[in-house]
């Protein structure tokens, strides 16, 4: 169990990463809200977890819009007080060789990978500022460290999702600032958009190698977990037989 229960905002929760990490937090005994454009889904796990006894609530949640993004923090001041944590997890990644000119999937790219991100962050840090304390955690992905073909776009994002951590750790004294970067993991990102060649190669790759969900979401715990005064800025999260 965690030294001390904290307050967790979780985007993209309704499936994979998202609804692991809701998963774990919520049995350590965390207090989660949890935001997607899925409510169904967010409705279903929510009330699974209070059913086993979790502090669980649901908000829906597009993070390409500001303002819902700030409703979905509000709501966390509104139901417990105040905001610890922010998992900032919601992310699309339709691949595809450049020449094919997905245009409006790039920018669907940069609008949830990294604009969703920074509308995370620009929600929640004044109230963190207030608090004089927080945690922010931006999930990543080795694509953020390595490009491959038909990845360029997604790969881009997610190098800009550590550039702005990194400087947003740089700029704070008493807000934490994690990166989580998985490796295959099993989750529905290979099952929307993209060429029908990249993504069905992605999700063959997955199939032999993806880890589950569930190790992402025990790495973002170990951070969450740690003293106020120890940072985890960055955790690379392979399956062992990834290359």
């Amino acid at each position: 169990m965690p030294a001390e229960s904290k307050t967790v905002l979780i985007t993209g929760a309704s499936s994979g990463i998202g609804e692991a990490t809701a998963r774990r937090l919520a049995g350590l005994g965390h207090r989660v809200l949890l935001g997607a454009r899925r409510t169904d889904r967010l409705a279903a796990l929510a009330g699974e977890l209070r059913a086993a006894g979790a502090s669980v609530a649901h908000r829906e949640l597009d993070v390409t819009s500001l303002d819902s993004v700030r409703a979905f923090a509000d709501a966390g001041v509104a139901e417990y007080g105040g905001i610890d944590v922010l998992i900032n997890n919601a992310g699309v990644m339709p691949l595809s060789p450049i020449e094919d000119l997905r245009i409006t999937e790039w920018e669907q790219m940069i609008d949830v990978n990294l604009r969703g991100v920074l509308h995370g962050i620009a929600a929640v840090l004044p109230q963190m500022r207030r608090q004089a304390g927080g945690h922010i955690v931006n999930v990543s992905s080795v694509a953020g460290h390595r490009v491959d073909p038909t990845a360029a776009v997604y790969s881009a994002t997610k190098f800009a999702v550590a550039a702005v951590s990194e400087g947003l750790r740089q700029e704070s004294r008493d807000i934490r600032v994690t990166v989580v970067s998985p490796g295959f993991t099993q989750s529905e990102l290979t099952h929307r958009g993209g060429s029908p060649e990249a993504q069905g190669a992605a999700r063959t790759a997955a199939e032999q190698l993806a880890i589950p969900a569930s190790a992402i979401a025990d790495a973002i715990a170990f951070a969450i977990d740690q003293p106020a005064n120890v940072d985890v800025n960055e955790l690379v999260v392979r399956p062992t037989a990834q290359g």
